[in-house]
């Protein structure tokens, strides 16, 4: 048996001193935001005690579906960095960027160059992403939507060189009878897909499963729990996306306490299984629960 954590959207908690130079682009409008509204939401101790949680059911791999940080500052990278360290070590953990971590354009050079090794791992070729991590019978695929973007957008791109590797990845693993778990920071559903917010690319990403196959997928940005599925090559694949790491005081009625999720996934002859547990805050109570417990493959 594997047991696979996923957490996303850390957005650590406090901002570094900003320089008013830094805010001469899109960080202005996040600054302002943060200082409105996210500053009371990210709890330092609530997240400290999630991972704490978390690191206690021991987990083979964690998944972290982006968004560690704000502004995307030069300062921000090493706090990320120091943070990814409490999680585990490169080899128990792997990224997958999200916006907030390509937030301006120098931004994610900043973020590779500190903590680049928690994105890296078996590829087809140069190209940093789709990027693979194997424990036992399970391969982690990592996939990157996170691009810069104008102010007020928080889109993802996926683009069809991208989708092109993907597939071939997913096509290799399959026939060597893995199980395969794509992390994504944005979801790829086209249905509730936001002008402003969503996936650009979900196409190619959607049709890239369904023609090669997938046994689960993992995303955060939307900062709230939730379950759906898209088409595979032999069945539906469940898509999961967690709350934000970084909420667990939150009382915006738009986003829920921060959560983590506990897969634990194990070969039953020539079939899988994978059950999924919910852990996280109450949205008026300071103890982490188990919230929910079924089975999604």
């Amino acid at each position: 048996m594997i047991t696979l954590a996923h957490i996303s959207d850390v957005h650590l908690a406090p901002l570094p001193p900003v320089k008013w130079t830094e805010l001469a682009n899109k960080r202005i409008t996040g600054f302002v935001n943060w200082r409105l509204r996210r500053h009371n939401s990210l709890s330092g101790d609530g997240l400290a005690n999630l991972v704490r949680h978390m690191r206690e059911q021991k987990a083979d791999f964690t998944a972290v579906t982006g968004d560690l940080v704000n502004l995307g500052l030069e300062a921000e990278a090493n706090t990320a960095f120091n943070w990814l360290r409490t999680v585990g070590t490169p080899d128990e953990v792997g990224v997958c960027p999200g916006n907030h971590d390509a937030y301006v354009r120098p931004a994610f050079g900043y973020n590779n160059g500190r903590w680049g090794e928690y994105m890296s791992g078996e590829t087809l070729d140069a190209a940093q992403f789709p990027f693979v991590r194997r424990i036992g019978d399970v391969a982690i695929i990592s996939c990157s939507s996170a691009v810069p973007s104008a102010p007020f957008f928080a889109i993802g791109r996926f683009e069809q060189d991208q989708a092109d590797r993907l597939s071939r990845i997913l096509r290799i693993l399959g026939d060597a009878g893995y199980f395969r778990v794509i992390m994504i920071h944005h979801p790829p559903n086209l249905e509730a897909r936001h002008p402003r917010l969503g996936l650009y690319g979900a196409r190619r990403f959607r049709e890239a499963v369904a023609a090669n196959g997938a046994e689960l997928i993992l995303h955060g940005h939307t900062h709230k729990s939730s379950i759906f599925a898209i088409p595979g090559l032999t069945g539906d694949v469940p898509v999961v996306g967690v709350a934000a790491a970084g909420a667990a005081q939150s009382e915006a009625a738009s986003e829920d306490p921060a959560r983590y999720n506990l897969f634990k996934i194990e070969r039953l002859g020539t079939a899988w299984s994978c059950t999924m547990r919910e852990f996280g805050f109450q949205r008026l109570s300071p103890d982490i629960v188990l919230r929910l417990s079924l089975r999604v493959y």
